[in-house]
């Protein structure tokens, strides 16, 4: 352990120590909501309003973590969420975060928006299982041309985000006046003084189902769709050709006072749950989380900023000590919760906690 992680022991511990290490522009982009911040405080708080209902004497001390997504094998259910302009936080940058993966065997999401452009990832490190998230463009032959570049450089799936028509008022960003370096991500570099705000004027806030069931035709890969909040919008992702849907809101940095990701989950999951995979984010920090989730019928939790305070704190071996973090916590729960596998857990391990009662 570097001397960077000593007494780190929790994804708190990465944070607190994580605020020394950033720059003040840095923190505003990466913890930063939209509005008041209801809905980035309430995405920590939802999954402290569940208490969980362990099985005793049953034997279980190594469970078997592994989970089915989009029809592969995976050794966990973690899976690490698109998050923009990761040279903001480090030079290692979007690389050093998926040397992090690759070492934890974890499914890497590369962010449209990523320092780093999708074949050069996969040239820098070829080991990391990769998704791609998708904005779509006004311009929509640079939009295929993204698509071409995952198919070609081996990204298993797409991840369309759908919850951005237009950027959620965030005002942190605005106050520190947040930059970003050039990158290459979509073809020309962005300006120097670029703000995140720019980038919003080349996202094609007008798409419709009609779009994604196009997208999902026009590409092997599967599709999922991410921003979902309602059994409404779940049904629509499956009929227009979905592969999975991921319960999110933007981690509270697009509209604020919605549904936090454990609040949105179980009318998800009944909804399509059984034809679709459906996974969850926000709020994602302690193993317990994870377990919460799963029962409530989600198939795998994305987590991201986190993985930014590791990378921010130490690089490549901060990111991987978040995700060594919540593995271990997600092992010793499951333990304790008596659920053998993963496959286990369903909705009677959980219920709402009496010290979240009014």
């Amino acid at each position: 352990m570097s001397e960077a992680q000593l007494d780190l022991h929790s994804l708190a511990d990465v944070r607190d120590a994580a605020e020394n290490a950033l720059s003040d522009r840095a923190r505003a982009y990466i913890n930063g909501g939209a509005a008041d911040e209801t809905t980035l405080a309430d995405n920590d708080a939802a999954w402290s309003r569940l208490a969980l209902d362990p099985r005793m004497l049953s034997g279980v001390t190594e469970p078997d973590l592994s989970v089915t997504l989009l029809g592969r094998r995976r050794p966990h259910p973690i899976v690490i969420a698109p998050t923009a302009f990761a040279a903001l936080v480090h030079t290692e940058a979007e690389p050093g975060i998926a040397r992090a993966a690759a070492d934890t065997r974890t499914v890497m999401c590369l962010s449209t928006f990523a320092s780093t452009p999708p074949a050069e990832l996969a040239e820098r490190v070829p080991d990391v299982t990769r998704w791609f998230q998708l904005y779509v463009f006004r311009d929509r032959g640079a939009t295929r041309a993204l698509i071409a570049a995952a198919e070609a450089h081996g990204y298993e799936a797409l991840v369309l985000t759908v919850d951005r028509p237009v950027l959620g008022i965030r005002e942190r960003e605005r106050r520190m006046g947040v930059r970003v370096d050039p990158v290459n991500t979509i073809g020309s570099p962005l300006p120097m003084n670029s703000l995140p705000v720019d980038t919003s004027t080349r996202v094609d806030g007008s798409l419709t189902w009609t779009d994604l069931e196009r997208f999902a035709s026009e590409t092997e890969l599967p599709v999922l769709v991410k921003g979902i909040l309602t059994a409404r919008d779940a049904r629509l992702a499956a009929d227009h050709g979905a592969a999975a849907v991921i319960v999110s809101n933007h981690g509270g940095r697009q509209l604020d006072t919605t549904l936090s990701g454990a609040d949105a989950l179980p009318e998800v999951a009944d909804a399509v749950g059984s034809e679709l995979d459906v996974l969850v984010d926000g709020g994602v920090r302690r193993g317990t989380d994870i377990v919460k989730a799963l029962a409530l019928g989600a198939r795998a939790v994305l987590v991201g900023r986190p993985l930014l305070w590791g990378l921010g704190l130490d690089g490549s071996a901060g990111a991987r000590l978040v995700l060594e973090l919540l593995l271990e916590e997600l092992e010793i729960a499951m333990a304790l919760t008596g659920a053998a596998s993963v496959s286990e857990l369903d909705q009677s391990f959980v219920r709402p906690a009496p010290w979240a009662r009014p």
